[in-house]
């Protein structure tokens, strides 16, 4: 075993040697081929670590969210509404809730107000994202100055931030009073935006949601399966895309790998007879110009996926996030949290590593059985 080392030891200082002596042609090969890696590595960590986020926004959300229809648009949720049907089985809870998007003229987001309890937000008070805080400089006890309906100023003190498991979930959301939310967007009382309903059974789901569809013809549940799915298909889609407008490049770089990696020069084939000729063996050949590739490629790798991971993680992604997020620009940036899966690293590593370091073997193969002396000459 230590001879065995000691040997692919001396393999490894001849390759690095032999990629140092044809440094120009190797450089632009590590250039395109990081380059390619940075672009796929970014698409993939940016759509799963949004995948991430809409996983834990949605993890805590209620079952079944029910809202009223007229004229095929959503519409307030009246007094007595749901109580008209009685008791639905396997209904635990049942929140009537209140949400409304506001502008913020400072950032073009769109703010979500919602209303909460006052045993968690106290008359007067507010509770904001801690993004969204740190996007406008606001720290706990200050005095905060929103636009209400009729276009006049109404005043809240922020209490504290919120930092729940999702920064998404955190980035744009605003809590606020019942008072407070009825008294500023001007909402009738006993009217609400919408209705939560938590289901004990995750199964009963699809059945509480046909009751509530036969019971309230203008009502519409939506399920939290559906949501998630609906998240789903639109990452899916949007990454898609991108990964459609990323195929010519793949497939240039493929064409150039098999071009380097199947197109041997002749310098490279008379130090494959020089090697031959002094007494390597075949396999000695073949595992010197793998290593050889594999260094390469490896390398390349480890810096086309170091780039991606500051790109999306420290910068927000800006080359991707447009057309991924959809919403950026009626959203507060946000930090994500950073999501990588074992499955998702294997994939990318399959895809770019390993097509190009299968690639140089048959080439190597057949010069290093060709005689030495056919191959110098």
């Amino acid at each position: 075993m230590r001879d065995w080392l000691i040997r692919q030891g001396h393999l490894i200082d001849y390759t690095l040697a032999s990629l140092r002596r044809h440094g120009g042609r190797n450089l632009g090969l590590f250039v395109v081929y990081g380059l390619l890696v940075f672009a796929l590595a970014s698409l993939s960590l940016y759509a799963g670590a949004l995948r991430s986020e809409a996983g834990l926004l949605l993890a805590g959300s209620p079952e079944v969210v029910l809202q009223r229809m007229v004229a095929g648009r959503h519409d307030l949720i009246p007094p007595g509404y749901l109580e008209g049907i009685g008791r639905i089985r396997g209904v635990q809870k049942k929140e009537a809730r209140l949400w409304a998007y506001h502008p913020d003229p400072q950032s073009g987001a769109q703010l979500v107000f919602m209303a909460r309890p006052a045993s968690e937000v106290a008359s007067g008070s507010v509770m904001v994202g801690a993004a969204l805080a740190a996007a406008h400089g606001w720290q706990p006890g200050a005095t905060l100055s929103f636009t209400d309906y009729r276009g006049q100023a109404y005043a809240l003190q922020l209490a504290s931030l919120l930092t729940p498991a999702s920064r998404l979930q955190s980035a744009a959301l605003v809590l606020v009073s019942e008072d407070d939310f009825r008294a500023f967007f001007g909402y009738p009382a006993g009217h609400y935006t919408d209705i939560a309903l938590s289901v004990r059974n995750p199964a009963e789901v699809p059945n509480v949601a046909s009751k509530l569809a036969a019971a309230l013809p203008d009502a519409r549940p939506i399920q939290r399966d559906e949501m998630l799915r609906t998240y789903e298909h639109i990452f899916d889609w949007r990454e898609g895309v991108l990964l459609t407008l990323l195929a010519a490049a793949v497939l240039a770089f493929a064409i150039f790998a098999w071009q380097r990696a199947a197109g041997l020069s002749a310098e490279e084939r008379r130090e494959i007879g020089i090697l031959k000729a002094i007494g390597w063996e075949t396999g000695e050949v073949m595992r010197m110009k793998v290593w050889e590739s594999l260094l390469l490629s490896l390398s390349a790798f480890a810096a086309g996926f170091l780039a991606a991971w500051v790109h999306v993680f420290q910068f927000g992604a800006p080359l991707f996030a447009p057309l991924l997020k959809g919403w950026s620009v009626s959203y507060p940036g946000f930090a994500l949290t950073p999501a990588v899966a074992g499955l998702q690293l294997a994939t990318l590593f399959f895809f770019t590593v390993f097509p190009y370091t299968a690639a140089v073997l048959v080439p190597i193969w057949r010069a290093a059985i060709t005689d030495p002396d056919t191959v110098m000459r």
